[in-house]
């Protein structure tokens, strides 16, 4: 799937997932479980999801996904490890 030729057609939440339907019919999903700031919302919240030409966005959980990022794995808001 190439973001700039395959534009995303439609986001919703579903079954513990965020599910992307791209305008070619392929999906891209991930569990919401993978990103703190999404796993504390509730399906309404996780359904309120905002399309631009670059990624998601949940307005009411205040978080924001690329295309990229999420192609290549990064769902986003990782805790950070104490260095020492």
């Amino acid at each position: 799937m190439n973001t700039l030729t395959d534009k995303a057609r439609a986001a919703s939440y579903r079954e513990g997932c965020i599910v992307v339907t791209m305008e070619s019919g392929d999906e891209l999903r991930f569990s919401v479980a993978d990103n703190p700031r999404l796993a504390g919302g509730n399906a309404q919240q996780l359904n309120h999801i905002e399309i631009s030409p670059f990624g998601l966005h949940w307005p009411d959980l205040d978080e924001d996904l690329s295309f990229c990022g999420l192609l290549q794995g990064d769902h986003g808001q990782h805790q950070k490890h104490p260095t020492r």
